[in-house]
């Protein structure tokens, strides 16, 4: 007999599913029974929080929704603050979960793992969630989750199989093709208009966010095409190469990016929130739009978030970038054109900001000249956050983190391993701190166990060190911030991984170039000189 258990697992396999993080449970083992010999790769996180973070760094770097397996009751609990990640940085994930019998739900009688109802836990942070109450329900289930991952927002999707359901007779069930569901096609009559006020702009601005990482081509072309200096949000850093002449890097909350704004006449947004995260990390409120703001975003109700559109367009951002560039008439490259002077006069001022920020600049140059094409996912951390502002990189889905949206702590290591998984060839550096290493530590062993070669950059500043400041700015006596240290070195190795601490960056450079590929190379680095001044 094929169970529910063994049919879900043969479907996803089917829709391209290879890889699975799962921690098996007395709940959940008839989602394994058809696991070892389906092509599927099991990974096991040491906490439910992992796997969620792992699908997570899994699903940003492959664009294939990140699966996991969770049990009911605490597994959901404990994944919750992933789905959390996922959802305000629309990644795709499907979190398929058990729950108690059909005939136990909701009653309260203290059955184990009961909860007193899943779907509302977790309705906050998921585009649907739905229990099945029959195995006939599965593919019809299955198929909306994808159609979210393909044509909507992306955004967590959880389906919870009941006890029951779970080792139910589904041989019935035909394993149906895939049917990808296409992305809504943006209005020619607003894009047209759109395009006319574009040309007729002369101080445009480009405002490019994570929705258009798959787009980068057309981003460079749009950039070009309208001659506008463009800022791009963190997750869609690497949409325009370093050297691009109207890029303005990730630098929206710093004063000369936001004086654009102001001066811009229209303003262009695809794929962006427009969010504090990402144009307002100084919390001050000051980042503007004085002129026309058009908008497209693939949510509609995002169109009218924060900034109000001047004119809104629902689409998704490549073939919107597309059909606009249809409109706009060609345009060379040119370094001496109005937009690329007003960006480089931008970036020169923006270089004074950064003077003090030397010692950051310096540790991002030795790891890219030991590891050219490394992928960086980061925690909340120092490093993270001067690199937002500092690295630019070749190509999208090689720098995220966790302090954008839902700023998480304890991400950034979980979400590496998921990123290697990924993409095994390119060299994943996971920017972490001492504070928040320590909320996923036992991660490391997940990643010895599934042989997965990430570098743990660890910079300690003994404490939550920016929250330590934030505290002292506002004149209150910093409590619960110099947090105890443990031996990082000696508890990586415990786990089986490399680990040292560097000395100065020649001692850098040269760990990275020995990193293991099958385990990790954590390498503490204390905020001391001469990594910091």
């Amino acid at each position: 007999m094929t169970t529910c258990g063994e049919f879900l697992v043969k479907q996803l396999r089917a829709w391209g599913v290879d890889t699975v993080f799962g921690i098996p449970g007395v709940h959940t083992v008839e989602l394994y029974r058809g696991l070892p010999h389906s092509g599927i790769r099991h990974v096991t996180p040491r906490h439910e929080q992992g796997a969620g973070f792992m699908a997570d760094g899994y699903a940003r770097v492959s664009g294939k929704p990140g699966v996991c397996f969770i049990i009911t009751g605490p597994g959901m609990t404990n994944i919750a603050t992933a789905m959390g990640q996922a959802y305000a940085d629309s990644i795709p994930m499907l979190v398929i979960s058990s729950v108690n019998e059909r005939a136990r739900l909701g009653l309260g009688n203290g059955y184990l793992h009961e909860l007193p109802d899943q779907r509302a836990l977790v309705a906050g942070v998921s585009a649907f969630s739905h229990t099945l109450m029959s195995v006939d329900e599965l593919p019809e289930v299955l198929a909306r989750a994808f159609a979210v991952f393909d044509s909507q927002r992306p955004r967590p999707v959880h389906i919870a199989l009941p006890l029951d359901v779970i080792t139910a007779a589904a041989g019935h069930l035909p394993v149906l093709p895939r049917v990808i569901s296409p992305r809504p096609t943006p209005a020619p009559g607003p894009l047209q208009a759109a395009a006319r006020r574009l040309s007729q702009a002369r101080r445009p601005l480009l405002l490019l966010g994570g929705g258009c990482v798959e787009a980068a081509a057309e981003a460079q072309a749009l950039a070009t095409a309208l001659d506008a200096p463009t800022a791009l949000t963190i997750n869609a850093k690497g949409l325009l190469p370093p050297d691009h002449p109207l890029l303005l890097g990730s630098n929206q909350s710093l004063p000369p990016v936001r004086q654009l704004a102001l001066e811009a006449d229209v303003v262009l947004a695809i794929g962006t929130e427009l969010g504090e995260t990402d144009y307002d990390v100084v919390f001050d409120g000051h980042f503007r739009i004085a002129g026309e703001l058009i908008r497209v975003d693939i949510d509609p109700q995002q169109l009218n978030r924060n900034h109000p559109a001047t004119l809104a367009i629902q689409g998704d951002a490549r073939l919107a970038m597309r059909a606009l560039l249809d409109e706009l008439p060609p345009r060379e490259a040119n370094a001496d054109s109005p937009g690329a002077q007003r960006a480089a006069q931008a970036r020169a001022r923006l270089a004074q900001e950064f003077a003090g920020w030397s010692h950051y600049r310096q540790l991002f140059d030795c790891i890219l000249r030991a590891l050219p094409q490394a992928r960086f996912v980061g925690d909340s951390t120092q490093t993270v956050y001067s690199g937002n502002h500092l690295v630019e990189l070749d190509g999208p889905r090689r720098w995220f983190n966790a302090s954008t949206g839902y700023g998480t702590l304890g991400y950034g290591l979980p979400a590496a391993i998921g990123a290697k998984l990924a993409e095994p060839a390119r060299p994943v550096v996971c920017l972490i701190g001492d504070g928040g290493l320590q909320f996923t530590l036992p991660e490391l062993a997940s990643a010895v166990e599934a042989g997965v070669g990430v570098v743990v950059l660890l910079w300690n500043n003994q404490g939550y060190g920016e929250i330590k400041r934030y505290m002292e700015s506002r004149d209150i006596t910093p409590l619960g911030v110099d947090i105890y240290t443990p031996d990082f070195i000696a508890i990586a190795r415990g786990f089986g991984c490399q680990a040292e601490k560097a000395r100065d960056h020649a001692h850098l450079s040269q760990l990275l170039g020995n990193a293991p590929s099958d385990r990790p190379l954590l390498i503490e680095v204390n905020q001391a000189p001469p990594f910091a001044p």
